[in-house]
């Protein structure tokens, strides 16, 4: 016995041994590639040294002998920071993700061959400005500088993951950047999936007029009556298939409710203590690890600029110089038009247009599969943009017989001048010269905020499509792609676009709110963002008399919810303190404790309190109970609580309060009923998950910030080293957006929300501050991987100055970059 002990003994004493080898092995091999931050390399592209200084915050402060060498240390730095992420972005808008991950993402390379936004980056090269295209071909030389260096020192592939999902990697060449910069503008659109879902559920219900309670315009003047879909193609069947999008982590078409949003605000110099110019802006994405977002400084000829970069594009996107600041908030500009476009019965390839029948333009594309054989595509081009497949968003479910789909989208330019546009922004003096240099962008859409010194503005920047007044649907549903009324006709002037300057009121800001109310075709949208955090923003900004930078940072951290306080006086009006108070352990006595809970709350969606919790469930659960029977399977589209609906039905304006009647059942249900029963199954799920104390009960703990590896998130154990998860307060529609997932199990996971905040003071520049997410590495064994987290998650921020000095005398590594 002892001898067999013995033995056994040794064999664990092994197997442990080889275990902790194996685990030193991993170890070394994915530490060789951590960025050494303190070194002289020579490099190749080069015109003079380059110095690039690492601040405590391990933002990079580049100096170069010109624009170029500057940029030149930007495209280095974001590839020894972030080269797995930079490759994965270029992977995925050229369509070529299964060439490392299989079968998983043939649908997802299928999506982005069919819109060819690669190519089209490739030919927008030349549409460039000198500067621009000097700048991006230093920017790709840097990056290619990192890729050598890689390569000759045997640093670990570049990055862990490489050894994972090994690939070749190429060059990085100027298009690059500008197909990233395309890509952005796919995860921030929405339009073509709301004219989708508006012609669905056009079909599924039985009275047209409920169209506008479930998809509500903004407050704001009507719009003349559209047709009915069905009206429009009469042999279209009424039903709700769904044929699932790609839910994969590396997918980047947006959900619905997750295509763009962002907060901005400021304020002129007499509403601001300290006498200059205020800026704010946490533009929002979704979250990720390493977040979307790079802090940067360039130190160009015309002076330093500082702020948010996305890494593989050489431009700061949301910051300031020592003149001017700059902020991005989603425009939800209708830069999206779907046609659906009739076939030739005799010749499939050909569709009708105003001239006749006219042939496809086609062209084959290859995708190489891993451990597959490859496919090839046809791609095929209408002249209103690219045929899209039936599966996409579900287009299948509204395409007449003989019929196909094609979309027409600003952002399909062959001569997109975007980059040239951010370029020239940075670059801008002031806020004149700023609107000025934007009007070259063309998408994705967005809303500028401005200040310099003396002056607040801001102006939607990019391409408005020019729109026939006769249009069949207004852009809001597919139409016909045959008549000449319905086709667009350019783009409308860069002074069409919404401009607003000094403001006599000295403040401005956008929450994705309606900024202007203007008859089709100069309506800028139908569709808007949230029409809720606005209201909470205008209270916060009236309050005070004049503001400060820490005034700004508390409204950017506000988590009150005014959708909270104005929808449960409505939806409660009638179960406030009714009846006796019920025995202890009964579904009634749990329904009395929410209640008296939900009674002296105000509306703060506060991490540690119980109340957001019972709410977001409440109200979610009277939702899915209001639509289900009308919707059936449709009613899973809705996968976020409708503000504007839900307070049209409890006001019953224009009869809406129909939807609390269940039509499948005998008795008729008042909209009291449907809270009640709401409220019991809310309950019932939360006594499920987190147990039936409600008291005791956490909204963080379902409210979590998943900052999600899009590739390792998912592996078993190594999961727990590149997920970043964090208890955190706000909501949908708090200032401090934490968009929740409306997925189960865990709806209300946070998933999309600010991953950059700055907030920018003009009378002290240097007292600017900043913070991302998660932090500037995208290396899980590096100390700035997660460093800026808990920084993001308590409220805190980095000092933001362009003092050379500062960033020299804390820096943790110089590196001088040397032309060979």
């Amino acid at each position: 016995m002892s001898l067999l002990f013995r033995w056994l003994l040794r064999i664990a004493a092994g197997l442990v041994a080889m275990v902790v080898a194996a685990v030193a092995l991993v170890y070394f091999l994915a530490s060789q590639s951590l960025p050494d931050y303190d070194q002289t390399l020579e490099v190749d592209g080069l015109s003079a040294p380059v110095e690039i200084v690492r601040d405590n915050a391990n933002v990079p402060h580049i100096f170069g002998a010109s624009d170029p060498d500057v940029f030149f240390g930007l495209g280095y730095a974001h590839a020894q920071d972030r080269l797995w992420q930079m490759t994965m972005l270029r992977r995925t808008v050229q369509g070529r993700l299964s060439e490392v991950f299989g079968k998983r993402t043939v649908t997802v390379d299928k999506l982005l061959r069919r819109l060819d936004l690669y190519r089209l980056a490739l030919q927008s090269v030349e549409a460039q400005d000198d500067y621009t295209k000097a700048a991006l071909k230093a920017y790709a030389a840097g990056v290619n500088a990192r890729l050598a260096e890689v390569n000759e020192e045997a640093l670990g592939r570049g990055a862990p993951e490489m050894f994972l999902f090994n690939a070749p990697v190429a060059p990085w060449q100027p298009g690059d950047s500008i197909a990233i910069i395309k890509l952005m503008g796919l995860q921030l659109s929405g339009h073509l999936e709301e004219e989708v879902l508006r012609a669905r559920t056009s079909l599924m219900l039985e009275d047209p007029a409920r169209l506008s309670d479930i998809l509500p315009d903004d407050p704001g003047s009507g719009i003349a009556a559209l047709p009915e879909y069905a009206s429009l193609f009469p042999d279209l069947p009424r039903y709700a298939e769904t044929i699932p999008m790609p839910e994969d982590p590396l997918s980047p078409f947006p959900r619905r409710g997750l295509a763009g949003a962002s907060n901005a605000w400021t304020a002129a110099p007499s509403r601001s203590a300290s006498g200059g110019t205020l800026l704010a802006n946490d533009p929002h994405m979704g979250f990720s690890a390493p977040a979307a977002w790079y802090l940067a400084r360039l130190e160009l000829a015309n002076g330093g600029v500082i702020g948010a970069s996305i890494p593989g594009v050489p431009t700061i996107l949301t910051g300031r110089s020592d003149r001017l600041g700059w902020g991005l908030t989603s425009s939800y500009l209708d830069d999206q038009d779907l046609f659906v476009e009739k076939l030739n019965p005799d010749d499939p390839e050909e569709y009708l247009t105003p001239d006749g029948y006219k042939r496809f333009q086609t062209r084959p594309s290859i995708i190489e599969i891993k451990d597959a054989p490859p496919i090839t595509l046809t791609l095929r081009w209408t002249e209103n943009g690219p045929v899209l497949p039936g599966t996409f968003y579900n287009l299948g479910t509204i395409t007449p017989r003989g019929h196909v789909m094609s979309l027409s989208w600003t952002l399909l330019s062959p001569r997109d001048t975007s980059m040239s546009a951010s370029m020239a922004l940075m670059n801008a003096s002031n806020v004149r010269e700023a609107i000025a240099a934007t009007e070259g962008f063309i998408a994705p859409s967005q809303n500028l905020s401005l200040a310099d010194r003396s002056t607040i503005a801001m102006k939607t920047i990019g391409a408005m499509p020019k729109r026939d007044p006769r249009h069949h649907s207004k852009g809001r549903l597919p139409s016909q792609g045959w008549l000449p009324e319905n086709r667009w006709q350019g783009r409308l002037p860069y002074s069409s676009n919404p401009e607003f300057v000094s403001p006599a009121g000295g403040l401005l800001g956008n929450t994705n709110n309606k900024i202007i109310d203007r008859a089709f075709p100069e309506h800028v949208s139908f569709a808007w963002g949230d029409t809720q955090r606005v209201h909470r923003w205008e209270k916060l900004m009236q309050d005070r008399e004049v503001h400060t930078r820490d005034s700004f940072i508390e409204a950017q951290l506000d988590t009150v919810s005014f959708t909270a306080r104005s929808l449960l006086p409505l939806i409660g009006a009638d179960l406030w303190y009714t009846g006796e108070s019920a025995p202890e352990g009964t579904p009634e006595r749990q329904r009395q404790i929410a209640l008296a809970l939900l009674a002296e709350w105000n509306g703060e969606m506060n991490e540690y309190m119980p109340e957001p919790l019972i709410y977001a469930a409440w109200i979610r659960a009277l939702q899915k109970r209001l639509i289900e029977d009308d919707l059936g399977p449709l009613a899973d589209e809705f996968k976020h609580v409708e503000p504007l609906f839900i307070e049209r039905v409890y006001r019953d304006i224009d009869g809406a309060s129909a939807w609390c009647d269940v039509r499948q059942s005998a008795p008729v249900e008042t909209c009291t009923d449907m809270a009640r029963m709401a409220l019991d199954d809310a309950l019932i799920w939360i006594a499920e998950r987190y147990g039936s104390q409600l008291e005791s009960l956490r909204w963080g703990d379902a409210h979590q910030a998943a900052h999600d590896h899009q590739v390792l998130g998912e592996v078993p154990l190594l999961r727990y080293f590149v997920n970043i998860r964090q208890s955190t307060s706000g909501g949908d529609n708090t200032l401090q957006r934490g968009r929740t997932s409306g997925e189960d199990p865990n709806p209300f996971l946070n998933i999309h929300g600010a991953g950059y905040r700055g907030v920018y003071d003009f009378a002290d520049p240097d007292s600017s501050v900043f913070i991302t997410s998660t932090g500037q590495s995208g290396h899980f064994l590096s100390r700035y991987y997660d460093d800026q987290a808990q920084l993001w998650r308590r409220g805190e921020y980095v000092p933001m100055s362009l003092d050379a000095e500062l960033a020299r005398a804390a820096a943790v590594g110089v590196t001088h970059l040397i032309p060979r």
